[in-house]
């Protein structure tokens, strides 16, 4: 990848990471304008990069992180069904993963779910994402099954289970981006382990792309993650629904004029 790859393809991780846009839907659309090659390295860039937006999480909200134990048990259980299904149909979501026109169809129909979540769930009782229980924790777990499927969101099912269970917009959006520190994480180290597996190395240039990669996406994410705590808390999700569905029709409509996108 050239230098200036490295910095859009992190600029788009910061901003869509957190976002209920599907970083998945973006990264397709950035790649197949740019015509990047799906190489080993740029395959475990898309995913490394995420580290950068790991530590934005941690550096605005690193007060919420030493209070209790409790908070971490609960942010273990809710990463426990998407870790267990994840498991036991990989082979079926790494045959979703070669079908862009999936990416395309998942965007639109969640783009059409989001026009409407701020009227189904309007009554909120919780507006701190501390005071969840276990039960809550699991049962946004198993919404976050759904970002299994690529284009889904991990955010965008992750903030509509927490609104199932009576959170406010901003604590689903908050608990939302805890829950993507275990598994973004873990994402990243399968992906290192699997590169390094397979027999491929890094160069100089490469970590070096690797580190302003993280860089980027560090910096685009806290900016990322404060405007959108503070558009959703006032406007709700319907300009974001719209979003997904221009994004979604941009990508299926590239497929039926016959450009061969690829899922990274």
């Amino acid at each position: 990848m050239t230098l200036f790859e490295v910095i859009v393809l992190a600029i788009i991780e910061g901003l869509t990471e957190f976002l209920p846009v599907s970083s998945t839907g973006h990264m397709i659309i950035a790649t197949a304008l740019m015509g990047i090659s799906p190489t080993p390295f740029v395959k475990l860039f898309t995913i490394a990069v995420q580290l950068g937006t790991i530590l934005s999480v941690l550096a605005l909200y690193y007060r919420r992180f030493f209070r209790s134990l409790t908070f971490y048990y609960k942010l273990v259980v809710a990463a426990i069904p998407a870790s267990i299904f994840g498991f036991l149909f990989s082979d079926e979501i790494d045959g979703l993963l070669e079908s862009p026109l999936v990416v395309g169809i998942t965007l639109v129909i969640g783009g059409i779910i989001l026009l409407f979540v701020d009227r189904w769930f309007n009554k909120p009782t919780i507006d701190n994402s501390d005071e969840i229980s276990y039960g809550q924790a699991l049962k946004i777990g198993f919404f976050q099954c759904l970002a299994l499927i690529p284009g889904t969101s991990r955010s965008a099912s992750t903030i509509v289970g927490g609104m199932t269970q009576n959170l406010t917009r901003k604590a689903a959006a908050e608990f939302s981006f805890f829950l993507a520190i275990p598994m973004m994480f873990g994402a990243t180290v399968l992906k290192l382990k699997d590169h390094f597996d397979n027999g491929n190395g890094l160069s100089d240039q490469e970590i070096n792309q690797l580190i302003i990669g993280n860089v980027i996406g560090f910096i685009v994410a806290i900016v990322a993650i404060k405007s959108f705590i503070g558009i959703v808390s006032k406007y709700g999700f319907k300009a974001f629904g719209w979003y997904r569905i221009v994004v979604g029709g941009i990508i299926i409509a590239m497929l039926l004029s016959g450009h061969s996108l690829q899922i990274l």
